[in-house]
């Protein structure tokens, strides 16, 4: 992995002693858990990932949101709430990442919220599709003080690009990215750290010298070249790639595809993160997208009491039993991007 020097920068200056001392305490924890199988939590979520909308712009073929396949609400994040958990949550927590699933963009609002999380001084990151940074939301990202702006860039060429990012324009997305980089020019900004993500399939894994020649020219900060999640791959799928390195999946003996890492029983994301949708529901994490594990509401109780419930304690027992017995582990990777 690369260092980033003003990327890590705006991350250490984060850094406090309650933090700090939080963090010793959730990494501490966890391994006790993992070497006994007892559940045992300290401290609160180092990181916290929360949902501004939804609402997307695109199609892409693995994304829920994009197939408008959800089963839950469809809304946005309010922002008088959102600020009620950064203010019960931000003496603790490192860096949030406004994301899950839909375009945060959309989000009207969304902007206003990286800055009121900046100036509790939490590390802020988003990741987009890129259609909605025009010069006046350029010039507010760059303003609102977000540390990290991951723009998803699946393609050099609008063909191939296209293939996965359905109903997406690779120009529109470039220029975006251009708009950023030149506010941080202007107004002299170390901030954001702007890394263009490649999510690497088949379709495009021809493209991933180019990404890197895309991403000098237009003057972004880091390439990230991101494995991708598939839902139906069983029996093969076109969208994973033949380069392995690349591809979550590797065929079987008997002509099925099954996921290439061991399925431990264990898993840090639930002692040091988690996930809140845009309606104020707290679920495990990514994985699971349509939010059936509901480990706690929000809007009914604060998080501290949430974190150490008996809902929470009873799912990081299950997980750590029999990780193949929940249904959202068994399409999980942990380290799924490839750095470079």
């Amino acid at each position: 992995m690369r260092f980033f020097l003003n990327d890590s920068l705006n991350f250490i200056a984060k850094l406090t002693l309650r933090r700090a001392w939080n963090f010793a305490k959730v990494l501490s924890s966890f391994y006790i858990a993992k070497w006994t199988r007892y559940p045992l939590q300290w401290g609160m979520p180092v990181t916290v990932s929360i949902e501004p909308t939804t609402a997307c712009n695109l199609r892409c073929p693995e994304c829920p949101s994009g197939l408008r396949a959800f089963s839950r609400a469809t809304g946005n994040l309010k922002e008088d709430f959102f600020r009620r958990m950064v203010d019960d949550m931000h003496r603790d927590l490192f860096y949030l990442i406004f994301y899950f699933q839909g375009e945060p963009y959309i989000n009207p609002r969304f902007l206003d919220m990286v800055q009121y999380a900046h100036r509790r001084n939490i590390f802020t990151i988003t990741s987009t599709n890129g259609h909605f940074l025009n010069d006046e939301n350029a010039r507010r990202t760059v303003e609102s003080g977000l540390d990290r702006l991951i723009i998803s860039v699946d393609g050099t060429t609008q063909d191939t690009y296209a293939q996965y990012r359905v109903g997406g324009a690779l120009d529109n997305v470039l220029e975006g990215a251009r708009n950023v980089i030149r506010w941080k020019r202007r107004l002299q900004s170390r901030r954001p750290h702007v890394v263009f993500q490649f999510l690497v399939v088949q379709p495009n894994q021809h493209q991933i010298p180019e990404i890197y020649k895309l991403a000098r020219e237009i003057g972004a900060d880091e390439v990230k070249l991101k494995t991708a999640q598939v839902y139906d791959y069983q029996n093969g799928n076109p969208l994973i790639p033949t380069i392995d390195r690349f591809a979550r999946y590797r065929r079987s003996a008997d002509g099925t595809w099954q996921v290439k890492h061991a399925l431990t029983n264990h898993c840090w994301k639930l002692w040091h993160s988690c996930v809140i949708t845009w309606d104020g529901l707290v679920v495990p994490c990514c994985f699971d997208k349509d939010a059936q594990h509901r480990l706690g509401d929000l809007k009914k109780t604060t998080f501290r009491e949430l974190w150490h419930a008996p809902g929470y304690t009873a799912f990081r027992k299950a997980m750590l039993r029999g990780r193949d017995q929940i249904d959202i582990c068994r399409n999980c990777t942990e380290g799924c991007s490839v750095w470079a």
